[in-house]
């Protein structure tokens, strides 16, 4: 667990001063206002949101500046990734696992003597578990709505705090748990209050074991309001994404459904099985809902390689004039846990889409989904994904497109409390009409790059600054835009 994941078993005691200053802190005060409140109250004094970047970064140097304890100096030495708070939260690594997770790897065989690496209990299982959060971000914006066109720049604040309430084995995950986190963000604008929002991630997960039978259910909604899509990280805070396909501002709903089976038939032989359920719902826009299913066949061919062979067959069920389609996919797939310093996934096949009509012949493309992490040494880490597949277009009536993506990322730890961190990526839109020949399709060519710094303060503050620089080039140019941010974020949890 990284160092500044604090939870109930380990709890330093917090004086009532500490406690005190934080609660009546003008953030929470603020936030916690707008967020439970019916609406958002305009207009918002554009002198409170410049006041209250200034706050941050007075609190962040303050931090720098604050002594640490032995303990938190014995912490901070043991840590060998960026903390949880993550200073650079406008693009994940991954464009896409959160929305769409790759294939389904069922859990080694509890009757079998020895576990592969990759499979770590947290020594905890069967008991609640805590965490409460609260992140700031002060960020300046050359292109709030990504126009081609109208570039409009502004400051604007987002107040992200999260509570994950969990029971069981949630953190290892090779036990039972059940698991709950809630993350709204209130977003509000300095100059441009029509554009403040509230959003909000809700992802309840869960697992259960019996003999040789494993289940996990997973359930994700988010309620967006912007450009980016939302998405909860594996560091328990929000990592943002462009909506490229749309590439402006809209509201939008996005409900995940995953239900996953693994049973071990031998030692070694085990069947895995997955039912999947997403719904992209738009409030002006075309929306669209994909029903599918996965059977495999998987083998244990050592503790360091797992392989399988399967099948996924879906319904995609497209707002009109879109016509709805069906597909099967043909899929192999790999896990390689090489040593404990590198490890290894990959899924790979062929689609086949037909659609309602016959006014088009079967589409016939690869998928892909690779993942790879190296920790060459003690305090550095590198992450590759790449990933291909099929999706409906919500601004184009009769397109879907096939989006490719590949992203990389370096974190590397200096004297022991500061962190460096660079991700870059690119990903390409290929559009193809669903009706037949109907003139010209997009094409969309997206690259960005985003330094950041994090300095874990003590155990339960960090701070920290990002640049964010991204660019789309469409064949439709009222599709292209470039974008810069720079932002600066505190976070408190315990």
């Amino acid at each position: 667990m990284p160092a500044m994941s604090i939870h109930q078993s380990n709890r330093r005691p917090i004086s009532r001063a500490r406690r005190r200053s934080f609660f009546h802190s003008r953030f929470l005060g603020k936030g916690l206002h707008l967020l439970f409140s019916p609406r958002i109250i305009r207009p918002v004094n554009s002198t409170v949101l410049h006041a209250t970047g200034l706050l941050l970064a007075v609190f962040a140097l303050a931090t720098l500046a604050s002594p640490l304890s032995a303990q938190e100096v014995l912490l901070a030495t043991t840590s060998t990734t960026e903390p949880n708070a993550s200073i650079a939260p406008e693009q994940s690594i991954d464009l896409t696992s959160e929305i769409n997770p790759p294939l389904p790897v069922a859990a080694i065989d509890p009757a079998t003597e020895n576990a592969p690496a990759t499979n770590v209990d947290s020594g905890i299982p069967r008991r609640f578990h805590y965490q409460l959060r609260l992140a700031v971000r002060s960020v300046y914006d050359d292109n709030i709505n990504l126009s081609h066109t109208n570039q409009i720049s502004d400051f604007y604040t987002s107040i992200e705090p999260s509570v994950m309430l969990g029971f069981g084995d949630t953190e290892g995950h090779s036990e039972n748990y059940i698991r709950l986190d809630y993350l709204p963000a209130v977003i509000l604008f300095s100059d441009h209050s029509e554009n403040d929002s509230v959003q909000h991630v809700v992802q309840l997960d869960g697992q259960y074991r019996i003999n040789r039978l494993t289940l996990n259910l997973s359930q994700l909604v988010q309620i967006m309001d912007g450009v980016d899509i939302q998405a909860q990280n594996s560091a328990g805070g929000l990592d943002q994404q462009v909506n490229l396909d749309v590439a402006g501002r809209t509201r939008f709903n996005i409900y995940t459904t995953h239900l996953n089976a693994a049973y071990y038939v031998t030692g070694k032989t085990f069947l895995s099985a997955g039912a999947d359920y997403t719904s992209t719902h738009y409030s002006s826009l075309i929306s669209s809902e994909v029903i599918s299913g996965n059977f495999f066949l998987n083998y244990n061919y050592s503790e360091k390689i797992v392989a399988g062979i399967g099948g996924t067959a879906g319904y995609d069920r497209v707002d009109a004039p879109n016509p709805d389609q069906n597909f099967e996919q043909a899929n192999v797939r790999v896990s390689y846990q090489a040593t404990g310093k590198i490890d290894f996934s990959a899924s790979a096949g062929v689609e086949f889409r037909q659609f309602d009509g016959g006014l088009r012949d079967q589409h016939v493309t690869p998928v892909f989904e690779i993942g790879m992490n190296y920790t060459p040494f003690d305090g550095t880490k590198i992450s590759i994904t790449a990933n291909r597949r099929t999706l409906n277009s919500a601004v184009l009536a009769g397109q879907d497109y096939a989006v490719t993506n590949l992203s990389a990322g370096v974190q590397q730890r200096l004297v022991r409390r500061v962190f460096l961190g660079v991700n870059a990526g690119y990903e390409n839109s290929d559009y193809f009409s669903t009706v037949g020949a109907t003139g010209p399709s997009r094409n969309d060519d997206y690259f960005f790059v985003q330094p950041s710094i994090a300095v874990s303060v003590t155990r339960f503050w960090t701070a920290g600054a990002y640049y964010l620089h991204r660019v789309n080039n469409s064949s439709f140019d009222a599709f292209s835009f470039h974008d810069n941010q720079v932002g600066i974020r505190g976070t408190v949890e315990f």
